[in-house]
């Protein structure tokens, strides 16, 4: 009754990438290095299916990040002389590539991870891309000069990857915009916006990603400054409630969000995040299906997907597979439960 998926990332094997970094070295490089991504996205293909999930990801095993693995393919950025920011609001400092000029596609971004993994999957496959709020959030700008301008150039480009994706025969395609939760204003006001022209024209599912961040040192303090309750739901929820966009992921396990926030996304599928990615400990079916019953007051059955609070890169392999299972066996003892 529960479908099952992930946000998006799985943990990089050592032969493809440094292990348990969320902005991972390549262990190779060149033709060696494609084989690696592909070999790498097979494997999380097969580990998916054989946990019981029902939506499949490439676990974006071809991109060092899941920002500058779309950016690094766009003309007008310059990735060599790199300079640090602080990005989230200042919530830590990363190096990251300077917009110079005006932006223009290469070329296709995904096309290689999305058709290898539609050509090993009869299953739903999603494909994941950044928003363009935290595309900005992520860039330096030297060329715009304004942050929604550069916004809306960058998810014009998204549009034409999104629209290439779904001729790929991708299923669903998430916008992942962690910076909604940083930005609540703008994002309510103009990141929706800019969301909706990355999604214009797209009829397969659309999905939005909004979390609290990897389970890195520097996500896990900030949620400490957060209080006893997580709003920041609250300002953007109703703008996606009157958006196009479909489906809607949040974090939910072991977090401070009020599950009365759900409430606000009326009308749209909801994604509720079953798995801490903050935590190496593996839950157990019966919390699974227990924070499923509780998102259930506020969420229809036929609306609510079981999923991960966000992406698992910087874990351990190990950790991620058991978590992937204990996500199919939580949603399936759920369904029991709830039928």
């Amino acid at each position: 009754m529960f479908t099952t998926a992930i946000a998006g990332s799985l943990p990089k094997p050592a032969w493809l990438a440094e292990t348990e970094k969320l902005w991972p070295q390549w262990a190779t490089q060149g033709p060696e290095l494609q084989q690696a991504k592909a070999d790498a996205t097979l494997l999380w293909i097969k580990a998916q299916e054989d946990a019981g999930l029902d939506v499949i990801g490439d676990g974006e095993q071809a991109r060092q990040h899941f920002v500058h693995g779309f950016v690094e393919q766009i003309e007008g950025i310059d990735f060599v002389n790199k300079v640090t920011m602080g990005i989230r609001n200042n919530r830590y400092d990363a190096q990251v590539p300077q917009v110079i000029a005006p932006l223009r596609l290469k070329g296709r971004v995904h096309a290689f991870e999305a058709q290898l993994a539609r050509a090993h999957t009869k299953k739903k496959l999603k494909f994941t891309l950044p928003g363009p709020m935290t595309i900005v959030d992520t860039v330096a700008d030297r060329f715009y000069g304004d942050k929604v301008k550069m916004a809306m150039a960058f998810a014009e480009l998204l549009n034409q990857e999104a629209l290439a994706l779904q001729a790929d025969g991708v299923d669903i395609i998430q916008f992942d915009e962690p910076a909604f939760n940083v930005y609540m204003d703008e994002a309510a006001d103009w990141g929706v916006k800019a969301l909706e022209v990355a999604a214009r024209g797209l009829t397969c599912t659309t999905a939005v990603h909004i979390c609290y961040g990897y389970g890195i040192e520097a996500n896990n303090n900030w949620k400490k400054t957060l209080g006893d309750e997580w709003r920041q739901y609250e300002k953007v929820f109703p703008a996606l409630a009157k958006s196009s966009i479909q489906q809607v992921s949040l974090e939910c396990m072991h977090s401070h969000v009020p599950m009365e926030m759900m409430k606000l996304l009326e009308g749209k599928d909801v994604m509720v995040g079953v798995i801490d990615v903050a935590n190496p400990i593996i839950e157990t079916p019966e919390e699974i299906a227990d924070t499923i019953g509780r998102a259930l007051q506020f969420v229809p059955k036929n609306r609510l997907i079981a999923c991960t609070n966000c992406g698992l890169a910087p874990m351990s392999r190990a950790v991620a597979e058991a978590k992937l299972k204990a996500l199919a066996e939580g949603a399936k003892l759920a369904s029991q439960r709830y039928a």
